[in-house]
């Protein structure tokens, strides 16, 4: 990423699309190759659930849902939640697009003649997430084809860079032609006008009884009925919930009916997807744009983002739905859990502290360091099983994550390899990187709706390798390949354990990194170094503060190289890595560091990691630098006895150091290192016995001046 900005004036020059700036107007654009086409409805439902449609309610989009494509909605613009005014601007844009100032409906158009002006829109040009405010509207108009809107919604949506639809009504009932435009649009607000305070929605709205959901859902019903009933025979109709009301994001309903989308059996239909998800049956706001544009045989302009929609197996409602609840379960969850793990992470040293300097227990000390390196993973591996189907989804889910941390942590201190106090750790590392790897072979099932992952609910990923289970896997396999190091280095051969710790190293580095796999672009800048370190330290050698800026500029080489083919790629086919390539080369790339940046600072103050980073830290410093008050010694007796140990520990450091500085999760990336790497480290000195095999040993009193320097004297 940084060498990309870095290097991005080289590229401005190049043959592509321009991109506005401020108020000056897009200049024309080059467009992907358009598809024949013939009359789209656009019918827009903000805040429409998968929950809110059965048969006795709403049997009109019951019915159209037997005659869809079917899928779920990330609603995902710029915020937490997506306003209905950010959601219809998005779909406008064909980006992920917002207006910063207000919270509510799209404007009100002003009638000229059978048209009508949007006079927002050209404003917009002007927010740094409202420049491509138009693009859609403009795009039909270049095509030299005309559009219809119905509602304010519809109007924001087709509205051209000047703002100005072509056939507009308040109604359904108002609009006298619907066959002359081949784009229509249908703003249907039923579900969110109860929550509406002066046209805005308040950031808490009143809760809505059952019933009176019922009885909005029914009117949304109405409403799209009305417009179903007057489109002409043929137009292919997409359907979307296009806005969030309240303070929860929720999935939204996606329906997509078109030739050939028949129900399978019942209300089952093909899955609504997108490559811009990597999932069947998820799509994302700007997708519509590109949807709306291919079928009404629209060449789609550069800018968009967004890709066209694709179908997949089949699915149901009550799937969908199920979806749903699962990321909004996961979402409500994740911050108690977060909680919970930081306070069991601090309370877990304490107890260290303090039996350690007692010289006993040493065992309870070891087995406790286990379980807690083990719980990471076990968020992950929980999702082999299908907790979202229990009827008590909170209690099975934790009730699984407990269970599968005590099944893996029972696994690495009662194998065969518990005799060797390096057993235990490298089993809990190994079992933890071939679950991710197993994940990102298989398409990232077990990330998704995870509770150290991330979820379509909160829309900032919705594939590959995020940044926690990134700070995992190289932690893993850092700490892993070193141990493994440690007993070819004690065989005489150094060569082999170096090159065991690179390969295995670059091989995890490709998967986090590759486009359609990992996906993640400041774990390759983070990897490198941190690889680089580990092989180093092996091989006996001295790492300069001069060679680490050198590892984490190969990483920027690394990921700019992944990025740049990933680029070179059809745009339908590309992920993010590629995408960003195309935002520096026409310089619009500025509000999306600015975005991240911010992102990254602010966990700076997380009050759920920060303890994390602090405790472990704290306890893994004054452990080596004052042994006899600390740890009985036990670190540096592992460092002596196991120096390829304290190798693999200073590289997932130096990961956990520059990917907290390079992601947008920032403190989430050096929690993660130190959660997985300090117990791990412990108990291999727990277990480590003195020169005269005891576990107890009697530390030195230091010498006045002396420092030991058991971490640091070869970095």
């Amino acid at each position: 990423m940084l060498l990309l900005v870095l290097f991005s004036p080289l590229w401005w020059s190049a043959p592509t699309a321009a991109v506005a700036e401020g108020n000056t107007p897009a200049r024309e654009v080059p467009a992907r190759q358009a598809e024949a086409g013939g009359r789209v409805a656009f019918i827009g439902v903000p805040g429409l659930l998968w929950d809110d449609i059965d048969p006795r309610d709403t049997p009109r989009l019951w019915e159209l849902a037997g005659q869809s494509a079917l899928g779920s909605l990330s609603v995902k613009a710029v915020g937490t939640v997506t306003c209905p005014y950010d959601g219809w601007l998005s779909v406008s844009a064909g980006v992920r697009s917002a207006v910063g100032h207000r919270c509510g409906l799209p404007p009100e158009p002003v009638v000229q003649g059978q048209g009508a002006l949007v006079r927002e829109v050209p404003e917009l040009h002007a927010l740094r997430d409202g420049v491509f405010a138009g693009t859609l509207g403009s795009a039909v108009h270049a095509a030299g084809k005309c559009t219809a809107a119905v509602g304010r919604g519809a109007a924001l949506v087709l509205a051209d860079r000047e703002g100005k639809v072509d056939l507009y009504a308040a109604d359904p009932a108002g609009l006298a032609d619907w066959s002359r435009c081949q784009v229509l649009a249908v703003d249907v607000p039923a579900l969110i006008e109860p929550y509406l305070r002066d046209d805005r929605l308040p950031q808490e709205p009143d809760a809505i009884a059952p019933e009176q959901r019922r009885e909005l859902a029914r009117r949304a019903d109405a409403q799209v009925g009305a417009a179903l009933d007057r489109l002409p025979a043929g137009t292919e109709i997409v359907l979307a919930g296009v806005g969030d009301h309240g303070s929860v994001p929720h999935l939204r309903v996606t329906m997509w009916k078109r030739a050939g989308t028949e129900a399978v059996s019942g209300v089952a239909g093909p899955a609504v997807g997108a490559n811009s998800t990597r999932r069947g049956d998820i799509v994302v706001l700007p997708d519509i744009t590109p949807t709306i544009l291919n079928a009404a045989g629209v060449a789609v302009p550069d800018t968009v983002l967004g890709v066209p929609w694709r179908l997949g197996a089949p699915t149901t409602p009550a799937d969908l739905a199920r979806d749903d609840m699962a990321g909004v379960t996961v979402r409500g969850m994740t911050g108690i859990f977060f909680t919970a793990f930081a306070t069991v992470t601090v309370a877990f040293y304490a107890l260290a502290y303090f039996l350690l300097t007692r010289r006993r227990r040493h065992g309870l000390v070891g087995a406790a360091a286990i379980v807690l390196a083990a719980m990471p993973v076990s968020t992950y591996a929980v999702n082999l099983l299908s907790w979202d189907r229990s009827p008590y989804v909170v209690v099975t889910l934790l009730g699984g994550v407990l269970g599968t941390t005590a099944l893996i942590a029972a696994v690495a201190l009662l194998g065969p390899w518990r005799r060797d106090p390096l057993g235990p750790p490298a089993t809990v590392a190994a079992i933890t990187a071939a679950v991710l790897v197993f994940d990102l072979l298989t398409g990232t099932t077990l990330q998704f709706n995870s509770l150290m992952g991330y979820t379509a609910v909160v829309g900032g990923r919705y594939y590959g390798l995020a940044n926690i289970p990134f700070a995992l896997l190289s932690t893993a396999v850092l700490l892993g390949t070193a141990i493994a190091a440690q007993y070819l280095v004690r065989a005489g051969h150094q060569r082999a354990a170096v090159g065991g710790v690179v390969t295995l190293g670059v091989v995890a580095m490709l998967l986090a990194g590759w486009p359609g796999v990992g996906s993640d672009f400041g774990g390759v800048i983070a990897f490198v170094p941190g690889i680089a370190v580990t092989a180093l330290l092996i091989a006996g050698r001295k790492v300069s503060v001069l060679k680490l800026a050198g590892f984490c500029v190969l990483g920027g080489v690394a990921v700019s190289i992944i990025a740049v083919l990933d680029f070179l790629r059809p745009p339908a086919a590309q992920t993010h890595l590629g995408r960003f390539v195309g935002q520096v080369i026409d310089g619009t790339f500025l509000p999306m560091i600015a975005r991240k940046l911010g992102a990254m600072l602010n966990t700076l103050l997380s009050p759920n990691l920060m303890p994390i980073v602090l405790a472990g830290l704290a306890f893994l410093i004054f452990a080596i630098m004052r042994p006899g008050k600390i740890s009985a010694g036990v670190v540096p007796r592992a460092f002596a006895k196991w120096p390829m140990l304290r190798a693999g520990l200073v590289g997932a450091l130096v990961s956990g150091v520059v990917g907290m500085l390079v992601n947008d999760s920032g403190t989430a990336v050096l929690s993660m290192v130190v959660a997985l790497a300090v117990p791990l480290v412990l108990h291999a000195g727990v277990r480590t016995p003195d020169e005269e095999g005891e576990q107890e040993v009697v530390v030195p009193v230091e010498e006045p001046g002396r420092r030991d320097d058991v971490l640091a004297g070869e970095v």
